[in-house]
């Protein structure tokens, strides 16, 4: 393709560089996503471990490269994922970005010069059993495991408040509305524990989604016929994946349909869904049940956390509810 300068000092090489010249999309690099970055070293570590046992890497070369790759994971070295987030080549230019940082790294900890490959190399060593469209979907399942262990921990704390406030108005009577009209009584307590029963319902789908996402396709290669892999690498690097990751994967029993099968992100992007339409319920719950304080339903009282006018003394907006409404949006 012809000569292309990289910036001195760079991590990346060229291939990275031709991406950042061809995507300049969004502006929203890969290194807005470390969740992602460390996923997909997690994988490159898994394949080094992997090809080493098998005898595909050398000794050596396999130390320089985990080396790098655990300083990635332990957060260093991000900035020098460039590409944008938005690309074509379904992900190669995002791998590539990962191969030559590794591959720069590990030549750097050698005391060689970034940029000379002849050592390691980004393709034949960094990349040795693998292919974008087992790397790359595999890393994604990990991200998302990652960022769905938060996603329930953060449920569960809400979960835990709401039922808090339950406990708190048990005794208290309102009244249930239907279409904004009065219908029969009710106490607090019971739209508390609503909500919480309702994020109890979401946290169980999002743990039985975590096991469909923990069925990976790593191994398969370019199209799931696992070409150009060594006999057994698959079940190695997916061994020595979940023990990277803390993830208990398992390689799934038809490779060819788990590469192009994106069923589990599609259940993940309904469920994510789901979550923040529940949320959205609560929350324009909350606005009209603290509506007021004296001409609107006024039933609750929300923490005041900010002013909410500047011309208005001492009037208080449902800020946190309104933004978190934003967010659901």
């Amino acid at each position: 393709m012809g000569s292309l300068l990289v910036p001195s000092g760079a991590c990346f090489g060229v291939h990275t560089a031709r991406a950042v010249e061809n995507f300049p999309i969004t502006g929203v690099t890969l290194n807005h996503f470390p969740e992602f970055i460390v996923a997909l070293c997690q994988v490159k570590l898994a394949a080094c471990r992997a090809n080493r046992d098998l005898g595909v890497l050398d000794t050596k070369r396999a130390e320089l490269i985990e080396q790098a790759c655990r300083e990635i994971i332990a957060g260093a070295h991000h900035d020098a994922f460039v590409v944008d987030m938005i690309q074509g080549g379904a992900g190669t230019s995002t791998k590539m970005n990962a191969n030559e940082v590794i591959a720069n790294l590990a030549a750097e900890i050698a005391g060689r010069e970034k940029g000379v490959y002849d050592f390691i190399n980004p393709n034949d060593h960094v990349n040795c059993s693998q292919s974008t469209n087992d790397v790359y979907p595999t890393a994604i399942r990990l991200a998302i495991l990652a960022k769905a262990e938060g996603l329930i921990r953060k449920e569960r704390d809400l979960l835990a408040s709401f039922a808090a406030k339950a406990s708190a108005f048990a005794d208290v009577h309102r009244v249930g509305r239907t279409q904004l009209q009065d219908a029969v009584p009710m106490t607090v307590d019971r739209e508390f524990a609503s909500y919480a029963a309702a994020l109890t319902e979401e946290i169980s789908r999002l743990e039985d989604l975590s096991k469909i996402l923990r069925v990976v396709n790593l191994g398969g290669t370019a199209i799931g016929t696992r070409i150009n892999a060594p006999d057994g690498y698959a079940e190695l690097a997916v061994r020595y994946l979940s023990e990277i990751s803390g993830q208990d994967l398992r390689s799934a029993s038809d490779l060819i349909d788990a590469s192009s099968d994106m069923g589990a992100l599609v259940s993940c992007s309904g469920l994510l869904r789901r979550v923040a339409i529940k949320v959205l319920k609560i929350c324009n719950d909350l606005r009209l049940l603290s509506s007021g304080p004296r001409a609107g339903f006024g039933e609750i009282i929300l923490p005041a956390v900010q002013a909410g006018s500047s011309i208005m003394p001492g009037k208080v907006n449902p800020a946190i509810p309104e933004v978190v409404s934003q967010v659901a949006y």
